[in-house]
């Protein structure tokens, strides 16, 4: 390195020269109180040790950990960036590259896939440090490398819709197909009560009903093939959470049935208060993707778990889920769902086909606090992160307070990517999860510029302070892909503009085909494509035809 570059801080690493080996150090303390003024010396400095390069036949080799430690006299240099390409040299195919060292911006930062994944990944950063971005950026390239992997995301704002381009299959409410039987009874009775805990007497009944709807079921089901005796739904033996199909009619005609042998006028309004709530959630055209079809039957749940989670991929190995447009009372629900799902198809397929399931927003769904969000979606993201690596099922959080994240499922998460965070009770909870030597680097994350990242863990070869390269145009979230076009939103805003809004907005509550809304006023031609990845909701971004598109006149 120039003269001017040769300065030795906190946080550059050195090497140590030995007998046997070259111990690599990270400085974390530089003083010069105390020196005598003859001293030819101007500071001293204290360093970590984390690994060492040791000099095979053929090659120079890394490994972490230091087995010969150092003795008095032995020389010190700042690291040379060729001992630091030694260090971060791919050991192997599956390495990604994410970047290039803060240190020495000529040294790639390569991360290990395997290591990553199998033992699941974490994200964190405050909003607006690149996080999302370099979210974009680690999925593009685990897809590069591992075209096999499926990817299921969680895309809570819907900024992720464009960044996969062609790989991906964009799902939301409109061409979303859940149906309500998969749900288990503790998700349908939170979907039935909006979020609320439910009357003990109305869970009873339901607890009760729902298994002989699907005894009910099964033997119509029998009864169609010539030679099956009729058998009683009680006999069958499914329980409240058996994932099989079952029909609304008849789960509504089952308690209408035991409401009418009732003599008691007040027992009755509870039988009836409980088929006023299922016919509400029913006809709520917001609902539509678990209820669409809810009378007619089928068992449709391999074309769901296919569709959903890419088996076979045709091309598009990756799913984003956007939430933005479900009802706010039931997202937790369907992420329940959908976590359950993915960890038990994973188990009963023996981990043959392996899943990643990214969480975007991970506080949200399993938080520290157990009075706060939905029980169930808590287990299921749990279970994922505890036992889903041998199911071939592997996590991603992404968050932005990891201080509020079940602390339980953050320890699983054995790479961390750690963007700037300003939150003291963030940075000590990040301090108690890295066990790292290096953990001196976490005094660093309150001021790391933005597209910083500390990489620890399984997946780097040493704890890193890297730089995320840059993402292509078409690859940047959504959300920072519009901030250039915000100074024209002001323009061209009139009464016209404000009624049509109102007019989506309303339609999305009172009727099914909602007018002015992108996906049903494309052209007939263009329709398949339109379904297969529709960008619903404002947040996706700021449509240059928006006004032209809000101005046709309503149907």
């Amino acid at each position: 390195m120039p003269i001017s570059e040769v300065r030795a801080t906190v946080g550059r690493f050195v090497s140590i020269r030995c007998a046997s080996s070259v111990i690599v150090a990270m400085i974390t303390e530089v003083s010069c109180e105390n020196l005598s003024s003859s001293d030819s010396y101007i500071a001293i400095a204290s360093v970590d040790l984390l690994g060492e390069i040791l000099n095979a036949a053929d090659k120079a080799k890394f490994q972490r950990g230091v087995t010969n430690y150092p003795t008095i006299g032995d020389a010190v240099d700042l690291i040379t960036s060729q001992e630091l390409r030694t260090i971060y040299a791919p050991t192997g195919s599956d390495q990604i590259n994410v970047g290039f060292l803060q240190q020495d911006r000529s040294v790639i930062a390569y991360v290990d896939v395997e290591e990553m994944l199998s033992k699941h990944f974490a994200v964190l950063g405050s909003t607006g440090v690149g996080k999302s971005t370099g979210v974009s950026l680690l999925l593009n390239e685990i897809l590069k490398a591992r075209p096999n992997l499926r990817i299921f995301l969680l895309d809570v704002h819907n900024e992720y819709g464009r960044c996969f381009g062609d790989r991906a299959l964009v799902l939301n409410p409109r061409n979303l197909k859940l149906p309500f039987w998969l749900f288990n009874f503790e998700e349908i009775v939170d979907v039935l009560f909006g979020g609320r805990a439910g009357v003990p007497e109305e869970l009873d009944i339901l607890a009760e009903v729902i298994p002989l709807a699907k005894g009910v079921y099964t033997q119509y089901q029998n009864a169609d093939r010539i030679g099956l005796k009729r058998i009683d739904p009680k006999q069958i033996g499914y329980t409240v959470d058996t994932p099989v199909p079952y029909r609304l009619v008849d789960l509504l005609s089952l308690i209408d049935e035991r409401m009418g042998k009732l003599e008691n006028r007040s027992s009755r309004i509870i039988y009836h208060k409980l088929i006023s709530r299922i016919e509400a959630v029913r006809n709520d055209p917001r609902y539509a993707f678990m209820f669409d079809n809810a009378n007619v039957g089928g068992d449709t749940m391999a074309e769901v778990i296919s569709h959903l989670f890419r088996l076979p991929a045709n091309g598009k190995p990756m799913t984003v889920m956007q939430l933005a447009g479900f009802p706010a009372e039931v997202i937790d629900s369907v992420v329940s769902v959908l976590c359950r799902m993915a960890f038990d198809f994973g188990l009963w397929s023996d981990g043959v086909s392996p899943l990643l399931f990214v969480c975007e927003e991970a506080h949200r769904y399993a938080s520290a606090d157990r009075n706060i969000g939905f029980g169930p979606t808590r287990k299921a993201v749990s279970r994922i992160a505890k036992e889903g690596r041998k199911y071939g099922v592997y996590l991603g959080l992404i968050t932005q307070r990891p201080a509020e994240l079940d602390a339980t499922i953050i320890s699983q998460c054995n790479t961390l990517f750690t963007m700037r965070l300003a939150n003291d009770r963030d940075q000590a909870l990040l301090r108690a999860a890295v066990s790292d030597a290096a953990a001196n680097l976490l005094s660093f994350v309150p001021s790391l510029g933005t597209r910083e990242v500390l990489a620890f863990g399984e997946g780097v070869a040493l704890p890193t302070r890297l730089r995320f390269k840059e993402v292509p145009p078409h690859q940047l979230p959504r959300g920072e892909a519009t901030i250039s076009s915000v100074p024209s939103v002001t323009s061209g805003h009139d009464m016209h503009f404000v009624s049509a809004v109102l007019e989506r907005w309303r339609g999305a509550t009172s009727q099914r085909d909602v007018p002015n809304d992108p996906v049903f006023s494309a052209p007939p031609a263009k329709s398949m494509s339109s379904i297969e990845a529709p960008m619903l909701q404002p947040s996706m971004g700021l449509d240059p035809d928006r006004f032209s598109l809000l101005k046709k006149p309503l149907r």
